[in-house]
């Protein structure tokens, strides 16, 4: 497995990306091997990207670009191997039928392509319970999963399970914890949340499963330094002999 970042909370913390090269650098002192995806406006710009991230020893896990299908395009030219699903409106004001219907047409355009299409379970989406992973992961078989465990365990889904049961089927997989709160919740640095969520135990389920693909942790509490969280998290998972590099 590799080990990399998604930078949302980065952005949050910071108010925007303003040197994506020494953001690499940082991230890749600490052990970290990449980050999810590269941000592109052009084809110009998603090569330079690329090789901005090769020169400095650091990877990606896919491309977003200002479209789905130069993001499919891209993705697929850079050789990696799998996009985000994101068929329209992902919001629950979607039915989970048309959902269902424009994530199908998009996971066969992506499977032309030589890609698998993840699906990011998420609070406030479509797709948020445990329950509705289920109903979408049959309705729309050729997708894959991009995990969130923090996101899943908040609606009182189990990490491990959805590990045991779609291992198969997944394509990356987002550590991150939260703290439940009377207001909603908090996302935490992994170990420091109240969900009772175990990030090594995790680790060790995704190994023993076969999987060997991304796992992207994930701070993005908007008061506390990403960066700092980032170096807790690693060291978790470091402590239980995971990531030594």
């Amino acid at each position: 497995m590799k080990i990399g970042i998604a930078d949302y909370g980065f952005n949050v913390y910071a108010g925007g990306l303003y040197d994506i090269e020494e953001r690499l650098i940082k991230l890749k002192a600490l052990g970290f091997q990449g980050i999810e995806r590269i941000e592109a406006v052009s084809p110009s710009d998603a090569m330079h990207k690329a090789l901005l991230y090769r020169r400095v020893g650091m990877d990606f896990g896919t491309c977003r670009g200002p479209s789905v299908q130069a993001g499919i395009e891209w993705t697929c030219a850079l050789g990696k191997s799998y996009a985000w699903l994101t068929p329209g409106d992902i919001s629950r004001k979607t039915p989970p039928e048309t959902f269902y219907r424009r994530a199908n047409i998009m996971v066969k355009t992506c499977k032309k392509y030589g890609l698998k299409a993840g699906l990011h379970n998420h609070l406030n989406q479509v797709v948020e319970s445990p329950a509705e992973l289920d109903l979408f992961l049959t309705a729309v078989p050729e997708a894959n999963l991009l995990l969130d465990t923090a996101h899943l365990a908040l609606c009182g889904g189990d990490p491990i399970e959805t590990i045991r049961k779609y291992s198969k089927r997944l394509c990356a997989v987002h550590f991150k914890d939260a703290e439940k709160t009377k207001d909603g919740h908090t996302v935490k640095a992994l170990g420091m949340g109240n969900l009772g969520l175990d990030h090594c135990k995790i680790a060790k389920e995704l190994i023993k499963s076969g999987y060997d693909g991304w796992i992207f942790l994930e701070p993005e509490n908007r008061s506390g330094n990403p960066l700092e969280e980032a170096k807790i998290g690693l060291d978790l998972l470091r402590s239980a002999g995971l990531f030594k590099h």
